[in-house]
């Protein structure tokens, strides 16, 4: 196939969806699983501060691993990756289903985030290097579809999967997707770009884990520990000295793992910026809704992922929607109008947050997800165009490995604010789950805020 026609090879599409399965994987889990936290705390005798983790560990895992995407993809066969990819998440699946305790489901959860990690760029350097310019804003609506109808059925199938199995059994079923993947992969993964040996900076990677680990337990801390402790500032500091050292380390070598010299591209960090924020609050809210309508609403995991399934179907497939519009019309209509619904989703909910019923939640969250699914796959299309050809690997690089961490803090800080709401207000559960929700909200509303003005300031 010529790189400039229109037509997408059936081989190509079979190696978008092979990748995706897995990154989809990845978030059903994750979202199945916030639905059963309620049960982990009871059978492990976890707080809601600890139970969190399930998600945080395997995004922090994912987060350390995505960055060295760059380096794999030039040195790596992309089949060998994709093949590693999937058998490191069948272990992690195998880990979980037997997990004698909280701490293997971790374990389990952050083996899965090795496979994730390498295979989430994948998919995205893919597109960016196999799909047709005219078709690349379609083909990044469909795989940001691919892992979004996972937040769409994940709360549905595990609120199913917890009431009658037992929350083992998400695990076990999705072995036969794992299969699939691993069929399409090997089939249509091709390699079309010349392999090139380079070094991994073992330093960097190192300041990568010190980073985000640091800022990762300074934030999950906060909830149980005073803020001067060595838990909440020691970790924070020590999060934030590898920050600074990680910036030193990517400036002064010539092949960093990260390419921080790309921030020096104003409208590359400004699209950045509101994905970064975005992330954060899009997962904040995955964390929120599900356990307001158990422990608020008094409903089951079951009820609770009915809730939200229509909101997260509309945001899958609004995803190609937004795809289209940016290849027909440009980025700044389906990036504005996707930001702008999700605000003013935000402020409902901010205004509601201690009286939702089941049937307010509905429709104010389907306006939330489909603004999501609309802008989500422009901006980060947008985004990459902002750089040269040779410079979007390492910019895919960058926003994969910042769609991690960002979802990891933005599950901790909700779970933070709910926390320390339960543990300081006098009144039942319901109460203060409800007041933490609201004041969750608040928090996402003001980031919301900056991500509208952030790209109404850089995208065209």
């Amino acid at each position: 196939m010529e790189k400039n026609s229109n037509a997408i090879p059936a081989p190509v599409i079979a190696a978008v969806l092979a990748t995706g399965l897995l990154s989809f994987s990845g978030v059903i889990v994750e979202t199945a699983m916030n639905i059963a936290f309620p049960t982990l705390m009871r059978e492990f005798h976890v707080s809601t501060s600890t139970v969190q983790w399930m998600t945080s560990i395997y995004l922090l895992v994912v987060a350390i691993i995505v960055p060295l995407s760059a380096i794999f993809k030039r040195a790596y066969p992309i089949k060998r990756l994709f093949l590693i990819a999937n058998l490191a998440f069948f272990g992690g699946i195998l880990i979980d289903v037997a997990a004698p305790s909280f701490g293997w489901l971790l374990i389990g959860r952050a083996v899965q985030g090795v496979g994730t990690g390498i295979a989430l760029p994948l998919m995205f350097n893919i597109i960016l290097e196999q799909v047709p310019r005219q078709r690349v804003g379609l083909m990044m609506g469909l795989a940001n579809m691919i892992t979004g109808i996972a937040p769409a059925i994940g709360p549905t199938f595990g609120g199913l999967v917890v009431d009658a199995l037992g929350w083992r059994h998400i695990f076990y079923f999705l072995i036969p997707l794992l299969i699939l993947s691993l069929i399409l992969g090997n089939w249509g993964i091709r390699q079309v770009s010349t392999l090139e040996r380079a070094p991994i900076d073992w330093l960097s990677l190192c300041l990568i884990a010190v980073f985000f680990t640091g800022l990762m337990l300074g934030f999950s801390n906060l909830a149980s520990e005073p803020f001067w402790s060595m838990q909440v500032f020691g970790s924070l500091l020590l999060g934030l000295v590898g920050m600074a050292m990680l910036v030193w380390r990517s400036f002064s070598i010539k092949t960093p793992i990260l390419n921080l010299r790309l921030f020096c591209n104003q409208r590359f960090s400004g699209h950045v910026l509101g994905f970064f924020l975005t992330q954060i609050i899009s997962l904040g809210f995955a964390f929120l809704l599900p356990n307001y309508i158990q422990l608020v609403n008094h409903n089951t995991a079951l009820l609770a992922g009915l809730v939200v399934l229509p909101a997260g179907v509309a945001g899958a497939l609004c995803g190609p929607l937004g795809g289209r519009m940016f290849d027909r019309l440009g980025a700044r209509r389906p990036i504005m109008f996707g930001v702008s619904a999700c605000l003013l989703s935000l402020v409902i909910f901010t205004l509601f947050a201690r009286h939702m019923s089941n049937t307010f939640i509905v429709p104010v969250y389907i306006l939330y997800m489909g603004g999501m699914g609309t802008c989500m796959g422009s901006v980060m299309t947008s985004a990459l165009r902002t750089l040269t050809d040779g410079q979007q690997t390492d910019g895919n690089a960058i926003l994969n490995t910042l769609q991690q961490f960002a979802g990891a803090m933005g599950t901790s800080l909700s779970a933070m604010v709910v926390a320390k709401s339960q543990l300081h207000l006098a009144g039942s559960q319901a109460y203060t789950t409800a007041v933490g929700t609201q004041n969750a909200f608040i928090m996402l509303t003001v980031l919301i805020v900056v991500v509208w003005l952030s790209y109404y300031r850089v995208v065209k």
